[in-house]
C-alpha cells in the first residue's frame, strides 16, 4: 500500500513539474557577442529636497555654499533626512533665522531665512517632517538657503539630493 502511495505521489509531482515547464515562456537564444545589461536601479537619495520651489542659486563653494530655493512666505521647509536639531536661532550673520540638523558624525544640514521655526534644539526629527516655514530674514526675497556640510565643510547639495552621492 505504501509503495502505491509513493508511486502515485511521484507521478503527480512529475506531472506538475512537466506542466510548469510547459508554461514557462521560452527565452530567445542569445546572439553571440551581445550582452544584455541588467536593469539599472536608481540609488536611493540620502537627503530629500527640503522645499518644493525652484532653485534660484546653485552651490559655487565661494559666494554660495548651498542652494537657494524660491518660495512664498510660509511655505513648508522639511527635514532633508532623519537627525537631531543642534541649533535654532538667528545669531549667524547673513543666515537670518536658521535651523541646523545633525544627521550623523559626518553630515549636518542648515536651513536659513525661515519666517517661523517649528522645532527646538535637541528635538529628533524625521525625513520629510516640517521644521520651519519660509521667510526672508536678512535677505531681499522669500527663499530657503539650504546647505549640506560634510565634516564641517560645505558641499554641493545637488548630488546628495539626486542620489548620485551617498557618502
Amino acid at each position: 500500500m505504501h509503495l502505491q502511495t509513493f508511486a502515485l505521489r511521484t507521478g503527480a509531482a512529475l506531472l506538475v513539474a512537466a506542466g510548469l515547464a510547459a508554461c514557462t515562456t521560452p527565452q530567445p537564444p542569445a546572439r553571440p557577442g551581445v550582452v544584455i545589461p541588467p536593469p539599472v536601479q536608481q540609488p536611493q537619495a540620502m537627503f530629500i529636497r527640503p522645499a518644493a520651489g525652484t532653485t534660484i542659486a546653485r552651490f559655487d563653494g565661494v559666494r554660495n555654499k548651498g542652494l537657494d530655493i524660491a518660495g512664498n512666505l510660509g511655505d513648508p521647509i522639511v527635514a532633508s533626512a532623519d537627525g537631531r536639531v543642534v541649533y535654532v536661532g538667528g545669531e549667524l550673520r547673513s543666515y537670518g533665522n536658521m535651523v541646523i540638523i545633525k544627521h550623523n558624525e559626518t553630515f549636518l544640514t542648515a536651513y536659513a531665512h525661515a519666517q517661523t521655526i517649528l522645532v527646538k534644539e535637541n528635538a529628533v526629527v524625521r525625513q520629510g517632517q516640517k521644521i520651519a516655514e519660509m521667510g526672508k530674514s536678512e535677505t531681499d526675497r522669500v527663499k530657503l538657503h539650504f546647505e549640506i556640510r560634510k565634516n564641517g565643510t560645505a558641499v554641493d547639495p545637488e548630488p546628495y539630493l539626486s542620489g548620485r552621492l551617498q557618502q
